[in-house]
């Protein structure tokens, strides 16, 4: 049984490698999972019957002697379905093994309120046509799913999504219900996701101890440290939108307390301080502003430095309380932080311990609006990687 146990740990870290590394040689499998090369072999054997990964001669070694295999995964084959609600937007794609996009779609998200129904029927919508268009001899995996809200372990349930007023929404069993695939349907935060996904694939890759601030209407945030995210007691950890920077005289925030960091460098802030309309607002309007700094506005170029002292304290606050070495800035805040930069680092110079900001760097998602998304895709992919053949045989793959 321990035998078993591990076996199957080997395989699925294999399969991890390959699956966020892409071409790998054998060799150097073996070096980074510090296996000998029959066991790999044997690993490589085993995923490559499964058709989850194919073994080819490198292209070129330019060394003598006989190379070593290059391992790289089965993309054409093996896929998730990832979706992401956002406050204004809803995303559904198709995602191989490897990380490659193969087909997507995306429809506006009206503010209408607590919208369950609208938002499972669209993504279901989506989710049979991806799933319909794939290869006949193409497997789905898993399903990974993002929603702009603090979600419950395990059921996928909203428990509270202050932006659209949704508390206690069954999510991940309706969608779960109208896709019918008899894949469970995996759910997560949005940051969470966010930050999980830019350290494997974007910004933070290498980065062991990193903080994601991600921009909707609010602000977002997740945490890795030590490799792991950091989600808390009962998974509702990281809600570093409703650390409180202003409490004596702060705006009021959706959470119904004041001085929240996301109700000071949030969407409404930006927009109010650069006296825009209370009708203007999405990531255009947001936009707007950025582009009218950028041509010399008075009231824009105050507005985003007014905004970037609040995230600047924001940071700071983290920054002595996690020592991350990478600050990443995502969904709005990735569009705001270029011409708030220097009031965040201001801040950081003057409010950060010497020792805790020396290594420290700021860099905006290098995944864009798809940091999300490429987090849910994770979250689908995580069963496979866990147990890559048990998986298989429960799909009937």
């Amino acid at each position: 049984m321990v035998q078993e146990e591990i076996r199957r740990h080997n395989v699925g870290t294999l399969l991890r490698h390959v699956h966020l590394g892409g071409s790998v040689s054998r060799t150097e499998l073996a070096a980074r999972m510090k296996l000998n090369r029959s066991t790999i072999l044997a690993l490589t054997t085993e995923l490559t019957a499964a058709g989850l990964v194919r073994e080819e001669l490198p292209a070129d070694t330019g060394r003598a002697g006989r190379p070593s295999l290059v391992v790289r995964p089965e993309s054409e084959r093996v896929y998730v379905l990832a979706f992401d609600v956002a406050v204004d937007r809803l995303v559904a794609a198709r995602i191989t093994l490897g990380g490659i996009m193969l087909d997507r779609r995306e429809a506006v998200r009206p503010r209408a309120g607590a919208d369950l129904d609208r938002v499972v029927e669209v993504l279901a919508r989506f989710g049979h046509q991806l799933y319909e268009a794939a290869p006949a001899t193409s497997v789905c995996v898993g399903v990974g799913a993002s929603y702009c809200g603090m979600i419950r372990p395990g059921d996928g349930m909203v428990r509270f999504g202050p932006d659209l007023g949704w508390v206690d929404q069954a999510f991940g069993a309706e969608l779960d219900r109208r896709l019918g695939l008899g894949l469970p349907v995996s759910v997560g935060n949005e940051a969470h996701l966010g930050a999980l996904a830019e350290q494997l694939r974007g910004a933070g890759v290498g980065f062991q101890n990193l903080i994601y601030l991600h921009g909707d209407v609010g602000v977002g945030g997740g945490i890795i440290v030590g490799g792991n995210l950091l989600d808390g007691e009962s998974g509702y950890g990281c809600e570093l939108g409703h650390m409180v920077v202003n409490p004596y005289n702060g705006r009021p925030c959706g959470c119904g307390s004041h001085g929240c960091l996301e109700a000071e460098a949030g969407e409404r802030a930006l927009l109010d301080a650069a006296g825009r309309p209370a009708e203007s607002f999405g990531r255009d309007a947001v936009r707007a502003v950025v582009d009218d700094a950028d041509r010399g506005d008075p009231a824009a170029q105050e507005a985003l430095r007014r905004i970037g002292d609040w995230l600047g304290i924001g940071v700071a606050n983290l920054c002595n309380l996690f020592n991350p070495g990478m600050v990443i800035f995502g969904g709005m805040l990735r569009d705001l932080y270029p011409g708030a930069a220097a009031q965040v680092r201001a801040r950081i110079a003057a409010n950060v311990l010497p020792v805790a900001r020396e290594r420290v760097r700021l860099r905006t998602s290098a995944l864009g609006d798809d940091a999300t998304l490429v987090g849910a895709a994770e979250l689908g992919f995580s069963d496979l990687l866990a147990d890559p053949l048990g998986v298989l045989t429960r799909t009937g793959a």
